[in-house]
């Protein structure tokens, strides 16, 4: 069962959590795509960027 966060007084969703993680996850594979040259590859990269991290956060939601 997922639970809410608790940060003092202040309830957050377990989303939040999910967000966090796949921010960080989504930076890491930024950067190597960034290194490998992929990025500048692509027609639109800021699409790209965007379907990657909802594709990360959807990953880690059912994960859980």
């Amino acid at each position: 069962m997922l639970h809410e966060l608790n940060l003092g007084d202040v309830y957050l969703p377990p989303i939040v959590l999910d967000g966090l993680l796949a921010g960080a996850l989504f930076l890491i594979c930024r950067l190597l795509l960034g290194r490998a040259g992929l990025l500048h590859r692509l027609w639109h990269p800021a699409l790209f960027e965007v379907a990657l991290f909802v594709s990360i956060v959807s990953l880690l939601v059912l994960l859980r």
